[in-house]
């Protein structure tokens, strides 16, 4: 048995521009259903808590994944992920490209965050390569911040549906001392509202830690060395957030990553974002590229630890020596 996980960093910086086009209706596989969550309020701003979604662009993008194999293998598994409605952005579904190599193929989600498409392989020969490929119309929205934020409150009781946005999760150690220690100092003096407390811990993450590219690393390293890149921040941000009572997580798109936080006006409650490493935006977010995914403790079932990311992944049983080559497909479509 082979399993073979693809590097998130590599995942993330595999991003490319594509030329390609695609007769439609290939398959019906993958359905075209909508993710009904907390999350998917209208775009439209009706309360004066809640964020603005504004200025929709729209752009086409290829998911997908490729193996190539120097090895007969059999029952195999792939998956990758694709993108998913949220205020600030929905999907469409344009064409579907599936290999005949794939047996079946569906589409989960998992932990309310990642939708992702999962497909089996019976049988590959050796020297064979296949393709499946899914391209999606992204319509996203910038986001600016809400008419009124001194209003907003942070939750007294975190719900159920919160509570995998407190805690520690891979990489973001929010029970670490330094960590804590650095929110008793935060919180000794931290402003009355809860916006300005926000503000505040983004204001010293930014101070803290200077803007260096390097391996992945725990929140509290980023913090005790005093660089990190935008994973490192964005993780300190989170779990100071986090001991501060306010349900934060990571917000994962090609190429990047960005913090946001979860406040509450009259019961209600919004999801912030903001830019911790980077152009500063505190509350608001202009970034064009599509969301992957949110969060940052997942749970898959081919996993037995919860993955901070969720990547493309595959497994397989071989039948010689030789290790099959997988290859994350994603980039934008041009004319």
């Amino acid at each position: 048995m082979t399993g073979l996980t693809i590097a998130r960093r590599r995942f993330l910086a595999s991003a490319g521009v594509f030329s390609l086009a695609f007769p439609l209706g290939l398959v019906s596989a993958c359905a075209d259903d909508t993710v009904v969550t907390e999350d998917s309020a209208s775009a439209t701003n009706t309360k004066p808590g809640q964020p603005n979604y504004v200025n929709a662009k729209q752009s086409d993008w290829r998911f997908g994944v490729s193996i190539d194999t120097p090895v007969t293998f059999t029952n195999g598994i792939a998956t990758f992920p694709i993108p998913m409605d949220w205020p600030e952005q929905t999907v469409e579904v344009v064409t579907r490209e599936l290999d005949s190599a794939v047996a079946q193929v569906q589409v989960r989600e998992i932990d309310g965050g990642v939708r992702q498409v999962v497909m089996a392989i019976p049988r590959m020969t050796a020297h064979a390569t296949m393709q499946t490929v899914v391209t999606m119309r992204i319509v996203k929205r910038e986001i600016q911040p809400p008419q009124d934020t001194d209003s907003l409150t942070i939750p007294k009781r975190v719900s159920r549906e919160l509570r995998s946005y407190m805690g520690n999760s891979p990489m973001i150690d929010a029970s670490n001392g330094r960590i804590r220690a650095l929110s008793r100092e935060l919180a000794s003096s931290a402003p009355e509202k809860a916006w300005d407390l926000v503000r505040a811990i983004y204001d010293r993450v930014r101070e803290e830690v200077r803007y260096v590219e390097g391996p992945i690393r725990n929140a509290s390293d980023a913090l005790e060395t005093g660089e990190g890149d935008c994973e490192d921040m964005t993780s300190l941000f989170v779990a100071l957030c986090r001991n501060a009572g306010v349900p934060a997580r990571m917000v994962w798109v090609p190429g990047h990553c960005y913090p946001e936080f979860y406040l509450e006006q009259d019961g209600q409650g919004y999801w912030y974002p903001c830019q911790a490493a980077g152009t500063e935006q505190f509350g608001q977010m202009q970034e064009d590229r599509p969301i992957v995914q949110k969060g940052d403790r997942f749970k898959t079932p081919e996993q037995r630890k919860p993955v901070r990311y969720v990547s493309e992944y595959f497994r397989c049983d071989r039948r010689g020596n030789g290790t099959p080559r997988i290859e994350m497909i994603r980039g934008v479509v041009t004319e």
